[in-house]
C-alpha cells in the first residue's frame, strides 16, 4: 500500500495583481509540518474512493496515469477552504499515492494543472515539493488577464526562491469556525473582479517589501524583521481585495489579527489566503504564550475554533517507505 502525507501552508499573499505590470500574482507562502493530509492507496482494476472530492482528483489521477483504477483512502484530512492549502494537498497527495501504488513516475508540477491546481499562485505545488519559504516568478500578463485559463492550460509558475526557516521559529494558526473562505468559481469571479481595478502603486509597494525586508530577514534569521514583513505584505494585500471580501482581513479575522497583534509573544500576524485562519509569528521559546494568545483571540471574537503551534515544513511530502 502506497502513503503520502504532506502538511498545510500559509499564503501571505501575491506580488502583483495589476495588469499593467509584467508578471501577474507572484505566491508568497511557507509550507508547514502541520496539519497533514494523509492518502493511501493500493492498486486495483477499478477505483474505490468512498470520499467524493477525492474521488474526482482520483479520476483525474487515473486517466493522467494512464492505470485502471485505485483503492483510495483518506486517513488525515486538512480543514477545506480556511487558507490552509487544502485542495492543492490532497489534489497531489491523491496522485502520487496513485502513481506510487502502480509503481509510475511521476512530476506533480506537470500534472497539478490537470488537477485543476497551480492556476494562480504555486506555492502549495512548491511547498508539495520541497517545503520551505516560496516565492514564485507569477505568470506573465499575457497568458493570466481578467479571464482565467481552463482547466489544464497553465503551467505552474516557477520557483524563483525557496529557503529552509531557521529550527525555531513557529506560527500560531488559528482557525475560527467561521464561514468557508473564497473557492472555486465564487474565488475566480473575486480574482477577476480584484485584477480589474487593482492599483499597479501597491504592486511596486509590494515588490519593496518582498526584496528589500522579507528576503532578506529570511536570510539573516531575523525573526522580528520577517513578522513585521510579513504583516505588511498581508495589509497591502487585503487593501486589494477589502471590496470582496468586506475589509482588509473578512469577518471574524480581522478580530482575530488585532486581538493577536497585542499578545508580545507574536512578533506577526496575517491572513492566509482568503481565511479565515490567520496566524501569528513567533517561537519555540514563547509557543506556549502563542498559543494562549490564539485562545483569547477566538475569546475576544466571540468565536469557537481551533488553535495550534507548528513550525515550517523542511521537506516536501513524505511518502513510504521514508513515511514517519
Amino acid at each position: 500500500m502506497a502513503r503520502v502525507s504532506a502538511g498545510a501552508r500559509l499564503h501571505f499573499g501575491f506580488q502583483n495583481l495589476s495588469l499593467a505590470h509584467e508578471r501577474l500574482y507572484g505566491g508568497v507562502g511557507v509550507a508547514l509540518s502541520e496539519p497533514r493530509v494523509t492518502v493511501t492507496a493500493e492498486a486495483h482494476d477499478e477505483l474505490d474512493c468512498p470520499d467524493e472530492l477525492v474521488a474526482e482528483y482520483a479520476s483525474r489521477a487515473c486517466a493522467l496515469l494512464d492505470v485502471e483504477g485505485a483503492l483510495v483512502r483518506v486517513e488525515e484530512t486538512l480543514p477545506r477552504h480556511t487558507g490552509l492549502g487544502s485542495g492543492t494537498q490532497l489534489a497531489l497527495a491523491t496522485l502520487t499515492a496513485i502513481a506510487d501504488a502502480h509503481g509510475v513516475a511521476v512530476d506533480v508540477r506537470e500534472h497539478a494543472p490537470a488537477l485543476g491546481r497551480g492556476g494562480r499562485s504555486g506555492v502549495g505545488v512548491a511547498g508539495f515539493e520541497a517545503g520551505g519559504f516560496v516565492v514564485d516568478a507569477g505568470h506573465p500578463v499575457e497568458q493570466f488577464t481578467t479571464q482565467t485559463p481552463a482547466v489544464g492550460e497553465w503551467t505552474v509558475p516557477p520557483v524563483v526562491a525557496r529557503h529552509t526557516l531557521p529550527g525555531d521559529w513557529r506560527f500560531v494558526l488559528v482557525v475560527p469556525d467561521a464561514p468557508s473562505g473564497r473557492s472555486g468559481n465564487a474565488e475566480d469571479e473575486s480574482m477577476r473582479a480584484v485584477v480589474e481595478r487593482a492599483d499597479p502603486a501597491l504592486g511596486d509597494e509590494l515588490a519593496g517589501i518582498l526584496s528589500r525586508r522579507i528576503l532578506p530577514a529570511v536570510a539573516e534569521g531575523d525573526l522580528a524583521e520577517f513578522g513585521a514583513a510579513v504583516s505588511a505584505f498581508g495589509r497591502l494585500n487585503g487593501a486589494w481585495y477589502a471590496d470582496e471580501q468586506g475589509g482588509v482581513y473578512r469577518p471574524p479575522a480581522g478580530e482575530l489579527v488585532n486581538a493577536l497583534s497585542s499578545s508580545p509573544a507574536v512578533v506577526g500576524v496575517g491572513q492566509s489566503s482568503w481565511g479565515p485562519a490567520v496566524f501569528g509569528v513567533t517561537d519555540a521559546a514563547r509557543a506556549d504564550a502563542a498559543r494562549a494568545a490564539g485562545r483569547e483571540a477566538l475569546d475576544r471574537a466571540n468565536v469557537s475554533g481551533d488553535v495550534l503551534v507548528v513550525s515550517s515544513a523542511e521537506r516536501g511530502a513524505v511518502r513510504a517507505p521514508d513515511f514517519k
